[in-house]
């Protein structure tokens, strides 16, 4: 492609915070960076600096950030940031105590909330108090097992307001989902709701709750919110008591917020794989609000008149991303239900009756309209619209095609890669640059990002693995992991002092990205390696499919490529359209990348936050066994997947 689909205005790139920051560095450090790759290249090299000028440039408050930026910052893992630094995360959140919103909450069952900034500070103090007389002190964890409603917000800064640790789950999550995660961590208190809502039904997980807390003896108190029944029996579950009742006693005042180290937890987050128990990776307080303020601040241009939306649950970090938006004093959006219940547009329907700026959502999401043939364009007013973010999954490029022809043609896309691992991302969007058809735009911010090939030298336009060769403040931990050798497995064992991600991408010659899918789930036919993201968006620009599912099936000393299909409603997969799709990625790609195999499935395993499971796929094809099909939002799908007979030939 010759041309960008959007390119930025002078006056758009004139009044971006990145611009903003940019000069920000040129004026407190004597450079002259004349462009945003100019201060990206600043921010790698000149790590201490670029930190420091975040922390002013964002009004990050803090007791003390110390006199010293780092200890051993070359170091990857082992880096130390702002070692004598004493703040705390929530106050940052709730800086603005006015009347503005804070919240706007849109549930499936129509209950509609707002709640402004002196209504949150006041509920959250009235929380914190409660908490503290319950004897949750710093380094305590506290869980919750919530929908996506204000609740789960008050919540998280109410614990962390402590010098708790928060860690969550979507209550759609099964019960051995959730002990796999909480009973890891044993939380000292519980924060549950008494159901949620979902594609027009009603989910009571009162029950599911009162098993979790008699095989989690940590829990000393569950904290039941109201939200699908008006007066819930809680009796059945151990040291119950609603809401209402314990925060009661209680009247708003100054939050005594906990002043805490740098690297204090702040987040338990859990890996997703289905390999085993989720591992549970631990986020340091500043590592998220520097990351977060980064990738708000200066690559989505968050303002105080900013309105910001993610699609997640609290299962997935993004969460936890759209959450740290209140620190710049954005109102926060929050949905919580299906996204195509009663239609497809009510996610649509919310962003143009809110006037929402920015709109985040799943690749698949986006993949998900475009297969439905929704067009906002032409159905609602998306005037105040403007950044579109996907992650989770590759956007293909036909899915940046959909968003400025059935969208918004005059919207900043920034798709973005990254992952629970560091709360944040690798490579997004940059509103001072042209978005290409297909490509991810710009390493992120203080992210030395780059691809390598086998023999870990850096390459352009040749397909290799995600790395990031130099420290950062948002490198996780995980727990119990003592001496760091699991943390240096996971991630350091490929490539010494540098960060291998496991994604399988190429850096283009306009200093973008393409991800290609997972390292771990690429093909190997013939021991040239495929990425699975390349047959995806041949195989669904076809109208009869909706979804596609690949995974390379041993054969015959070799790997043969498996492609399985869903189909729209009412269609079965014949012999032409068999032929049809496997011509579809002929002609589109390689004779490496044509299925051996096409087999139609009613349905594809994913994970909790959406993103489709081809290992477990693999496994099940292979006749292993999943050790963690509780990781799945769907685990009943991978029997459309066993002992299927056209494997066998």
């Amino acid at each position: 492609m010759t041309e960008p689909l959007w390119t930025p205005t002078p006056e758009q790139i004139e009044t971006a915070k990145i611009t903003e920051l940019r000069r920000a560095v040129n004026a407190q450090w004597q450079v002259d960076l004349p462009d945003s790759t100019a201060l990206w290249r600043f921010s790698v090299d000149e790590r201490e600096k670029f930190w420091r000028t975040i922390i002013d440039f964002c009004d990050l408050k803090a007791g003390t950030w110390g006199e010293k930026d780092s200890v051993d910052a070359d170091k990857l893992p082992g880096a130390k940031w702002f070692p004598d630094a004493r703040f705390n995360f929530a106050e940052n959140l709730l800086k603005r105590r006015d009347d503005g919103e804070a919240l706007v909450f849109w549930g499936e069952d129509k209950v509609r909330r707002r709640m402004t900034f002196a209504e949150l500070y006041d509920a959250v103090s009235q929380l914190a108090q409660a908490l503290h007389a319950e004897g949750v002190e710093p380094g305590d964890r506290v869980a919750g097992y919530l929908p996506n409603i204000p609740e789960a917000i008050i919540a998280m800064l109410a614990a962390t307001s402590l010098g708790a640790t928060w860690s969550s789950c979507s209550p759609d999550f099964g019960l051995q989902g959730v002990l796999d995660r909480f009973g890891q961590i044993e939380p000292k208190v519980l924060i549950a709701s008494d159901g949620y809502f979902y594609n027009g039904k009603t989910h009571d997980i009162r029950e599911k709750t009162a098993d979790l807390v008699s095989r989690v003896p940590s829990i000393q108190r569950v904290v039941i919110v109201h939200y699908v029944w008006t007066e819930p029996d809680i009796s059945s579950i151990r040291d119950a008591v609603e809401l209402s009742d314990f925060v009661g006693n209680f009247t708003p005042t100054d939050i005594q917020f906990k002043q805490m180290p740098f690297n204090h937890p702040l987040y338990i987050l859990y890996s997703s794989g289905t390999t085993g128990q989720p591992k549970c990776i631990v986020h340091e307080a500043g590592g998220m609000l520097l990351k977060h303020a980064v990738e708000q601040v200066a690559q989505f241009s968050i303002r105080p008149d900013s309105r910001v939306f993610w699609f997640t649950t609290l299962g997935w970090m993004m969460w936890n991303w759209l959450a740290s938006n209140l620190a710049w004093g954005a109102t926060i959006l929050l949905y919580d239900g299906s996204p195509f219940y009663p239609d497809g547009n009510v996610l649509w329907d919310f962003a143009a009756q809110e006037g929402m700026t920015l709109f985040g959502t799943s690749a698949k999401y986006i993949d998900a309209c475009n297969k439905a043939r929704l067009k906002p364009i032409e159905t609602h007013d998306l005037s105040a619209l403007r950044s579109i973010g996907s992650t989770g999954s590759t956007l293909v490029p036909e899915g940046f095609d959909y968003v400025y022809t059935s969208i918004k043609s005059d919207v900043h896309l920034a798709s973005m890669s990254g992952g629970t691992d560091i709360g944040g991302c690798f490579c997004g969007g940059d509103e001072t640059l042209p978005v290409w058809r297909g490509e991810i735009q710009a390493a992120i911010l203080g992210m030395s990002t780059d691809v390598f090939d086998d023999e870990g030298n850096p390459v352009i336009g040749v397909k290799g693995e995600l790395v990031c060769t130099k420290a950062f403040p948002a490198v996780p931990s995980f727990l119990n992991d003592v001496d760091g050798e699991r943390i240096h497995d996971a991630y350091f064992a490929r490539f010494p002092n540098v960060w291998t991600h496991g994604d399988f991408m190429e850096r283009t010659e306009h200093n973008g990205f393409i991800i290609y899918g997972r390292s771990d789930a690429t093909l190997n036919p013939g021991g040239v390696r495929i990425g699975t993201a390349e047959i995806y968006r041949q195989v669904e620009k076809l109208d009869e499919v909706l979804e596609g599912i690949v995974i390379g099936q041993e054969w015959d000393n070799d790997v043969r490529v498996v492609l399985f299909v869903v189909l729209r409603e009412g269609l079965n997969l014949d012999d032409a359209l068999t032929d049809r799709i496997k011509k579809q990625v002929r002609a589109n790609c390689t004779p490496r990348h044509v299925p051996a195999r096409v087999v139609q499935v009613p349905d594809i395993p994913r994970t909790k936050s959406g993103k489709i499971t081809e290992l477990a796929v693999r496994d099940v094809v292979h006749g292993r066994a999943i050790k963690n099909a509780e990781a799945l939002a769907n685990p009943e799908a991978l029997a459309n997947f066993k002992d299927r007979p056209e494997l066998f030939n």
